[in-house]
């Protein structure tokens, strides 16, 4: 588990994708022909006993419940190399030492050259998590961060038992993926509830920090529905479960449990400024975990709808604007045409309080309770229209597909965030630059590049991780598929080297 500043467990991230949200849903399918996780943990598993919450806390029960339902997960890479073609060679570096040096002014600002080794080409990288085994027929969940282009899998169990795993499905728009050994008769962690629980409850999160297998800490939830930008992919959803349970490196994937042991989140990412604990911990509330892993058991992908909003939080300068007597809910900024909330009859500038009877204070709460719905499905949505007008309105859940105004909203986010403007280069930029192709930044203001890098008013982006950039979209397309972080190569006028800056996402 890598810290965020924002980050990933694994991976820099702090990429910020707000304005439209894609309400996630998972398409409908005639249940008869599905498997239901939960359904299986019921028909296997032991009713626990119950716990007492007064008088002294104690956590054995929960710890000897879930350490023999978390697997350490071991993982190989073959090292990938960045290399830059032109007419100053930069470097191949391999991404463990690029991940470690992206900060480095140095590394920004720069040539770097490693000396020339054949172990740099050859050696396997290996990595390490945790997961959850949710069937007693060895099923597991865990990120998708841990996983993602692993060329082996190896499983240890709480007893010592090792297994090669395989990947059934995985959703990098919510960072879980599903896992499978051949065994039978495992031990398992049933399914808790993420929407009953509440804030200053006691938690115990397991898993495998540092590679130190097995570990039990605890805490309280601090806080719900948390968003803290970390997913990159378009549509992520992030509605974490806040706690100050002691998690590190390593805990990627791992469960966080209620002390009669029961799932109620997948531990996935931390806030420090240092890499390791510093005392707050997120996790992917089970009420997420159970929809992506029962689709991607029967389907192999999450099958995803939209509601089709644009969105954002309501705070109390916004409440004023509007002139409705409340400082918290979601605020429709658009709709999109012919989708299910256009035609429910939701309009801009309405505030959403609630779906399906479920309060959303937030535009993370509202995404996370579509999420568990599929297309076809119809939704409650209740809102406040003109400050103070109540509706209640039926929409019915559409399949994802891209869209013109989707992608427009976006890029336009993106460039936002990054705090840039850009036009192509023009002929006259060609012979200035001595640049075949690239992108000009026009104008430069706050945001990622400013505050995280030492880039100039004027630099032309010539390439973004090796990707050759020749317009705005081919910029948009670049850094979109990137998830580890960006390193932008381009030049200064008049000036024949070429500068690299590295920032995460």
């Amino acid at each position: 588990m890598i810290p965020f500043q924002k980050i990933k467990l694994q991976n820099q991230t702090a990429f910020l994708f707000v304005l439209l949200i894609l309400f996630q849903g998972c398409e409908a399918q005639n249940k008869n022909t599905e498997t239901d996780i939960e359904s299986i943990q019921k028909s296997a598993a032991l009713v626990p006993e119950k716990i007492s919450y007064s008088g002294n806390v104690d956590f054995r029960m929960a710890a000897k419940i879930a350490t023999p339902g978390v697997v350490h997960i071991k993982c190989s890479f073959k090292p990938q190399t960045l290399q830059y073609e032109g007419e100053d060679q930069f470097y191949n570096i391999p991404d463990p030492l690029k991940d470690f040096f992206r900060d480095d002014p140095f590394f920004r600002e720069f040539r770097f050259q490693l000396p020339q080794s054949p172990q740099y080409n050859s050696e396997t990288v290996i990595g390490s998590g945790s997961g959850v085994i949710l069937t007693p027929d060895g099923y597991i969940i865990t990120n998708n961060h841990v996983v993602k282009n692993a060329d082996e899998i190896n499983i240890t169990l709480f007893d010592g038992r090792s297994y090669p795993a395989k990947v059934i499905g995985n959703d990098p728009q919510t960072d879980l993926a599903l896992l499978k050994i051949k065994e039978s008769n495992l031990s398992f962690i049933r399914y808790g509830d993420s929407d009953t629980i509440e804030v200053g409850e006691w938690v115990v999160a397991v898993g495998n920090p540092f590679n130190l297998a097995s570990t039990v800490t605890a805490g309280i939830v601090s806080a719900k529905a948390r968003n803290i930008n970390i997913l990159s992919d378009q549509g992520a959803i992030e509605s974490f479960i806040q706690t100050d349970a002691a998690v590190n490196p390593g805990n990627s994937g791992g469960a966080l449990v209620t002390l009669e042991g029961k799932l109620i989140g997948i531990n996935t990412a931390i806030a420090t400024p240092t890499g390791v604990y510093a005392g707050y911990a997120f996790a992917i509330p089970v009420d997420i975990v159970k929809k992506v892993a029962d689709d991607l058991m029967n389907f192999g992908s999450v099958r995803r709808g939209i509601l089709g909003i644009s969105i954002r939080d309501l705070n109390s300068t916004l409440a004023k604007e509007i002139k409705i007597d409340r400082a918290n809910g979601v605020y429709i900024d658009s709709v999109i045409v012919n989708g299910a909330a256009k035609e429910a009859g939701v309009k801009e500038k309405d505030v959403i309080i609630s779906i399906d009877n479920i309060e959303t204070a937030s535009a993370s709460k509202l995404q996370e309770i579509i999420m568990r719905k599929r297309p076809g499905e119809k939704v409650k949505i209740t809102l406040i229209r003109n400050g103070n007008e109540k509706k209640e309105l039926i929409a019915t859940l559409k399949k994802q597909e891209a869209t013109p105004e989707l992608t427009k909203s976006k890029n336009i986010e993106l460039l936002k965030d990054l705090g840039i403007e850009l036009s192509p280069i023009t002929k006259e930029d060609q012979k200035v630059y001595n640049v075949k192709n690239g992108l000009k930044i026009t104008k430069l203001y706050d945001g990622k590049l400013k505050r995280f890098t030492g880039i100039r008013n004027g630099f032309v982006i010539t390439s973004v991780n090796n990707r050759i950039i020749s317009s705005v979209q081919s910029f948009m397309d670049a850094v979109a598929a990137q998830e580890r972080g960006i390193m932008l190569e381009g030049k200064y006028a008049g000036d024949p080297t070429y500068y690299y800056y590295a920032f995460g996402l």
